[in-house]
């Protein structure tokens, strides 16, 4: 997929307000999807005929937050976490980037995770990463169909990607520091 203004128009054609935005002018050019048109829209770019992803090759969350208070008071964006899919499409040899905007905890309150839909459905190598993603940074995959810790225990408590996470003392009795 090559992401391009012609690219952009005509997903906001089909698509209206569930393609956010875009920016053309960055390295990794990429596309914003609203949570509610990421299914849509990843199906359409893996079935066109001109974009072709047939590929999901990660998925990443990047969590926007200052813990430091002066440097958090000097932030031009409000805390929240994206969700990064880097698509490519193997017969074409083209690859491209969506984001998914989401906040830092649902409805604002702390501890409740932020959902996007899966799209296990689209790419099934998304199971294992859309696991890790939620595993290390604390994003429910609605619809997934397994969603559990995959690098951390079962029993572990936070997400330690998250950038306010504070590793525990000891687990199990067993002191860490």
């Amino acid at each position: 997929m090559v992401i391009d203004e012609s690219l952009v128009q005509r997903l906001k054609q089909q698509f209206g307000e569930k393609i956010v935005g875009a920016n053309l002018e960055n390295v990794d050019p990429w596309i914003e999807v609203a949570p509610g048109g990421l299914v849509e829209v990843c199906r359409f770019l893996r079935d066109e005929p001109a974009t072709r992803c047939d590929y999901l090759n990660s998925i990443c969350v990047v969590d926007y937050c200052e813990v430091d208070p002066k440097k958090a008071a000097k932030a031009k964006w409000e805390p929240h976490l994206e969700v990064v899919y880097h698509l490519s499409s193997i017969r074409l040899k083209t690859s491209g980037v969506l984001k998914v905007k989401l906040p830092r905890w649902q409805d604002n309150v702390e501890g409740q995770l932020p959902e996007v839909p899966s799209v296990c459905e689209i790419w099934p190598t998304a199971n294992w990463h859309e696991r890790e993603a939620y595993d290390l940074s604390g994003v429910n995959f609605g619809g997934h169909p397994d969603l559990r810790r995959i690098l951390c225990p079962e029993d572990w408590v936070g997400f330690p990607l998250r950038k306010d996470y504070e590793m525990p003392l000891e687990y199990h009795g067993i002191r860490g520091r």
